[in-house]
């Protein structure tokens, strides 16, 4: 088990970092270069649209199977096949001809992100000691936080200065370098009491009702929640969710292993997730949009003013894990939401005429602090509360219910806040929307701490440590048996 401080423990966490990266900004710093691609490649607006849904829709839908094919096969080979997957993807983004091909490209691409996005933090829960764990995922947050920061201002950068073509092209030296350095100093892990064999209706169904939750709540913001289709694909989502689990229930050897839901700490985990992913959804699609619509900030002006909150992440988000590890994390878990929640309160007030150092800053770096204080124990929780031969699934499952979290918040906050009919770009009927939106945000925020205080344990009980290796050539090896896993399920 590698140390925080040690050589190899900051190598395993350059190559997590990165790798989570390269999925963080490919999901948003597309948006940068729409206008270029629909110039270039005479897109339509449905072509555009399906440019980002694509990507969102592929990795959304088979994020838990990323997260299964970790535990099942191991940690670092699944992660390493998703920077590779990748890396041709956006080779094959950057070369497309025409928007069809690049549609196609992008959803290739966000399978190499569900391969990769839960594997990094599987590897960080198998290749650290217990005592580092929420350190080691404190400063991946951080750092994956400013490279998902930074990615805006370089798209920008490669789309005025280049093409749009290099946002991806740019994709493929970085893999490189991931690969390169996962390979050489990542130890692999597994459960070895995962079947080899392959759950095909686990992954047909969760695939499916993944996905037609995910097409519905992307389409709903457009087509209004009445859409034949929007309305299809969410009871197609439901409908897909429902048998899944029935059919995981009856499976010899399931996907997702439904035992995992007896941990107490693991349920609360990812009820927290859901509550205050859904408020953070809502926060970084509407504070951007009413500082320029209602305070009349510029676009750029607007796009730095949360850059506070990545600041604080990487400076205090390692603290924090070492925090939770020593005090446990129920206490930061549940002061974390409720400081988010008067920052949200805080930040409801802002209006025409706003003054970023008086009204806006103070808020941001209160919501900031309120982040830190949550964010690294509660994946350290999400991870640590399950037997450590669960930590792929256990992060795909916890990425799903943020991703999850965060597109219905997008899709259906406008309109609970009362927006109707109005427009996003109208003054006037964002305004009062934008204030009943934040004060629903913190009360979700609210719940989020009030959950955690009832739900998360002062301490996460002991796991069997995961041994890992370095040698390729070696069987991954894990000491973990049926018999721990029942236990810690049974927690």
């Amino acid at each position: 088990m590698l140390e925080y401080r040690s050589a190899a423990g900051r190598w395993v966490l350059l190559a997590t970092v990165l790798g989570s990266s390269l999925a963080f900004i490919d999901a948003t710093v597309v948006n940068i270069a729409l206008s270029e691609i629909g110039r270039e490649l005479g897109a339509d607006s449905a072509g555009l649209q399906w440019t980002v849904n694509g990507y969102a829709l592929s990795l959304a839908s088979l994020v838990l199977l990323g997260g299964s094919l970790s535990d099942r096969f191991g940690r670092r080979r699944v992660f390493l096949g998703g920077v590779a997957w990748f890396a041709v993807a956006s080779l094959l983004c950057g070369l497309a001809p025409t928007v069809e091909l690049l549609i196609a490209a992008r959803i290739l691409q966000g399978i190499g992100g569900a391969l990769l996005t839960p594997g990094a933090l599987a590897i960080l829960e198998a290749s650290f000691t217990r005592e580092d764990r929420p350190k080691a995922i404190g400063a991946w947050s951080g750092l994956a936080g400013i490279g998902g920061a930074l990615g805006p201002f370089l798209g920008g950068w490669l789309v005025q200065s280049g093409s749009w073509r290099l946002i991806f092209l740019i994709n493929v030296p970085v893999a490189a370098v991931v690969l390169w350095v996962a390979w050489r100093h990542v130890p692999e892990s597994r459960n070895p009491s995962a079947a080899r064999t392959f759950d095909v209706a686990g992954l047909l169904l969760g695939a499916a009702g993944l996905g037609g939750l995910t097409y519905g709540f992307t389409a709903w913001p457009e087509h209004g929640p009445g859409d034949p289709v929007v309305l299809a694909s969410l009871a197609a989502g439901v409908a897909g969710m429902v048998t899944f689990v029935l059919v995981e229930r009856r499976s010899a050897h399931p996907m997702l292993p439904l035992r995992i839901f007896r941990s107490r700490a693991f349920r609360g985990a990812n009820l927290v997730t859901f509550l205050v992913y859904a408020a953070n959804g809502g926060v970084f699609l509407l504070v951007v949009v009413n500082l320029q619509v209602v305070a009349g900030f510029s676009p750029l002006a607007s796009g730095v003013a949360l850059l506070p909150v990545t600041v604080l992440m990487l400076l205090l988000s390692a603290r924090a894990g070492a925090l939770g590890q020593r005090i446990g994390p129920r206490i930061p878990m549940t002061a974390g939401p409720l400081v988010c929640a008067a920052a949200l309160a805080w930040l409801s007030r802002i209006g025409a005429g706003a003054s970023y150092t008086a009204d806006v800053l103070p808020p941001v770096i209160l919501f900031g602090l309120g982040l830190c204080l949550l964010v690294a124990p509660l994946t350290a929780t999400a991870l640590g509360a399950l037997d450590d031969s669960y930590a792929g699934i256990a992060s795909g499952v916890n990425n799903a219910v943020a991703r999850a979290a965060g597109l219905l918040a997008v899709a259906v906050l406008p309109l609970a806040a009362g927006l109707g009919s109005g427009s996003l770009t109208d003054p006037g009927a964002l305004a009062p929307v934008y204030r009943t939106a934040m004060l629903v945000c913190a009360g979700l925020m609210t719940a989020g701490g009030v959950l955690a205080w009832l739900l998360i344990p002062d301490r996460l009980s002991a796991h069997t440590p995961v041994k890992t290796f370095c040698d390729p050539c070696s069987p991954p090896v894990h000491p973990a048996d049926t018999a721990d896993a029942d236990r810690s399920g049974s927690r």
